[in-house]
C-alpha cells in the first residue's frame, strides 16, 4: 500500500460518498490494507467485485459507516492523526482486524457463486465435447477424442471446486469465530456482515448501484478535520479539477497508481 494510494482514496473519502478502489494487479492484501485505514476514518468495507480483461482486476467498495461506533473513531482517528491526509501518518495496522477484512474479500470473492459458476462451467465443458465431436466428424474415434478432452477439463474443474470449497470453508469458520454472521442478500448470494450489521435493503441508507444497493451518498458522512475539506474543495472546485482526479462531467472519476475511482452517485 503506498503513501499514493492512500492519499488518494483520504481525500476520495473526504466527499462522503461511496469510493471504489482498484487493485490492478488483483491484490486483496492491498485492497484489505486500504480498506483498514478506510475504517479508521468512518468508512466501511462494502462490496468486491473482479473487473478488467480477463477478470484481472479487483474492485472495491467502501461506504460511509453512519454508526455512532464508526464516527466515534473516525473522530478520535482523526484527532490523534491529523496528518493523515498526507498518505503516512495513518494508525498502524492490526493484524487480526487484517485478516478478517482479507476472509470478508476472499469470500465474497470465491463463495457459492464461484461454486455456482464452476458447475456451468461443468456443463458447457459438457455441452462443448459433443459439439467438437460431431465437428471431427461424428466417427466413433472423434467421440473418443471429445472424451479424453471431456475429462481432462472436467478434472481441472474437480480440482478447482474442492480447493474453492475448501477456502470458502476457512474463511467462513474465521468470520463466524469473530461474530460475523451469514446473511442471504436478495439475489440469492450469501454474504458475511459484521456484529449489527445490515443488509442493503433493511434500513441502508444507500441506493442501487453496479454492487447493489450501495451506489448513493450516504446519510451522515465521516467526520473529517476542517483542513481536510478545504483540501479536498481545492482539488475539486479548483479550474481544472479533472486534471487532480480524473474526473469530468458525466464518467466515473478515476485515479492514476492507486486506481481509486469515486463511484457514480
Amino acid at each position: 500500500m503506498s503513501k499514493r494510494q492512500t492519499q488518494k482514496m483520504l481525500r476520495l473519502m473526504a466527499s462522503g460518498e461511496p469510493v471504489e478502489l482498484t487493485s490492478p494487479m488483483a491484490s486483496v492484501k492491498k485492497l484489505a490494507r486500504l480498506a483498514f485505514v478506510a475504517q479508521q476514518f468512518g468508512y466501511e468495507y462494502a462490496d468486491v467485485r473482479q473487473g478488467g480483461g480477463n477478470n484481472s482486476q479487483l474492485k472495491m467498495l467502501i461506504v460511509p459507516d453512519p454508526s455512532p461506533q464508526a464516527q466515534a473513531r473516525a473522530a478520535q482517528n482523526w484527532a490523534q492523526y491529523p496528518n493523515a491526509h498526507d498518505g503516512v501518518s495513518v494508525p498502524p495496522l492490526v493484524p487480526d482486524a487484517f485478516e478478517l477484512l482479507k476472509a470478508r474479500i476472499n469470500f465474497d470473492l470465491t463463495g457459492k457463486n464461484a461454486e455456482k459458476r464452476m458447475g456451468y462451467g461443468a456443463i458447457g465443458v459438457s455441452i462443448g465435447a459433443v459439439i467438437i465431436a460431431y465437428r471431427l466428424g461424428g466417427t466413433s474415434d472423434d467421440f473418443v477424442i471429445a472424451a479424453v478432452i471431456w475429462l481432462a477439463l472436467m478434472a481441472i474443474l474437480g480440482i478447482g471446486f474442492v480447493v474453492t470449497r475448501k477456502r470458502n470453508a476457512k474463511f467462513a469458520a474465521r468470520l463466524q469465530a469473530a461474530g460475523f454472521m451469514p446473511v442471504t442478500d436478495e439475489t440469492g448470494r450469501v454474504r458475511y456482515l459484521p456484529p449489527g450489521g445490515q443488509m442493503p435493503g433493511h434500513g441502508n441508507p444507500f441506493g442501487a448501484a453496479p454492487y447493489g444497493p450501495y451506489g448513493a451518498q450516504a446519510q451522515g458522512a465521516p467526520p473529517v478535520p476542517p483542513q481536510h475539506r478545504g483540501r479536498v474543495a481545492g482539488v475539486r472546485l479548483g479550474r481544472h479539477p479533472h486534471r487532480e482526479t480524473g474526473h469530468r462531467p458525466g464518467r466515473r472519476a478515476s485515479a492514476s497508481g492507486a486506481d481509486l475511482v469515486r463511484a457514480r452517485r
